[in-house]
């Protein structure tokens, strides 16, 4: 593994490539990056990068997002296949049907879409930016949200915003938290903090003493006084966590699976050191957005980097 790690060292200083990460993927792989981040830094990194190589290291929206920003570069994804099962709950066609039945709505879709759902969006968000992004339109202006209803709920209980048009769509990591196991686990720890994304369900993030971003949730981390920590996201966010806090513990939420240790998302960690090198040594796979499709999808993303800077996000 070694030799491997060293080997993608080299071919980044030789292609002058960059590498960027999620914060789901595995550590060796968020190591290699030049910048790990949650999805809004990443598209924010991908609109500075001089380099004429990027590999996203994270999956296949996120490689689509690059690609849109910077037509000019040669994108990679070191595995294809790595989807993502809220960009799938939210198919083009059907997508499209409600949006044709909502004229005079602004559609404010998750960044978790495919290219074709974003050329049908007027601002693309973040789970770090969406509530802000949210709250900043006019209260009498109709909203059509999607894919998430979870993070779509949380907003509406955050706004009340109860006449925000929902799509019905889920992340499969974020869907399978028990409520009970994480009681159990504030018995065990019963000074610990319960972190949450607001992809969870409500029951959870009643039970949360911070929900937000995988972002926000390593900051929160590192400065609060708590020592203990229940992640109730990703486990992946654990391994920046507990490098910029290594006093402190962190304990992953369960699954309601009991027969699952954590609840990994299976597309992030198709991410390998090994396919990285392999990547980057043949320059392949390659991402691809069609030119009418990329300019439509760019204007939702634009917009959304616009208001995150105006708001200092």
């Amino acid at each position: 593994m070694e030799q491997i790690l060293e080997s993608i060292k080299q071919l980044k200083r030789e292609k002058n490539a960059a590498i960027l990460a999620h914060y789901y993927t595995v550590a060796q792989v968020q190591d290699l990056a030049d910048c790990v981040g949650d999805s809004l830094a990443l598209a924010q990194e991908a609109v500075k990068l001089n380099n004429d190589l990027v590999v996203m290291c994270g999956v296949h929206f996120m490689g689509e997002t690059v690609k849109i920003l910077s037509p000019d570069k040669k994108v990679l994804l070191p595995d294809m296949r790595a989807s993502c099962s809220l960009a799938e709950s939210c198919e083009y066609s059907k997508f499209k049907q409600l949006v044709d039945e909502h004229k005079g709505y602004t559609v404010i879709s998750y960044v978790n879409t495919s290219a074709a759902v974003k050329s049908l969006t007027d601002i693309c968000c973040t789970s770090s930016n969406a509530l802000a992004i949210v709250k900043g339109l006019p209260r009498s202006e109709k909203i059509l949200f999607a894919p998430d209803r979870n993070l779509g709920d949380y907003i509406k209980s955050q706004t009340g915003r109860d006449d925000m048009v929902i799509w019905d769509g889920a992340c499969h990591v974020h869907e399978q938290f028990s409520v009970e196991k994480i009681v159990e686990l504030k018995k065990q720890f019963p000074n610990a903090k319960v972190l949450a994304h607001p992809e969870c369900k409500r029951p959870v993030l009643i039970l949360a003493d911070k929900t937000g971003s995988t972002a926000a949730l390593l900051k929160y981390s590192q400065e609060s006084s708590s020592t203990e920590f229940i992640v109730a996201t990703e486990p992946g966010i654990i391994h920046q966590m507990q490098r910029s806090s290594p006093h402190k513990t962190f304990i992953p939420a369960p699954p309601i699976d009991s027969t699952c240790g954590c609840n990994d998302c299976e597309f992030m960690k198709m991410i390998t050191p090994e396919k990285l090198y392999l990547c980057l040594k043949n320059e392949s796979p390659e991402v691809q957005v069609e030119e009418s499709l990329r300019k439509k999808a760019e204007k939702s993303i634009v917009r959304m980097l616009e208001i995150s800077k105006s708001l200092g996000l």
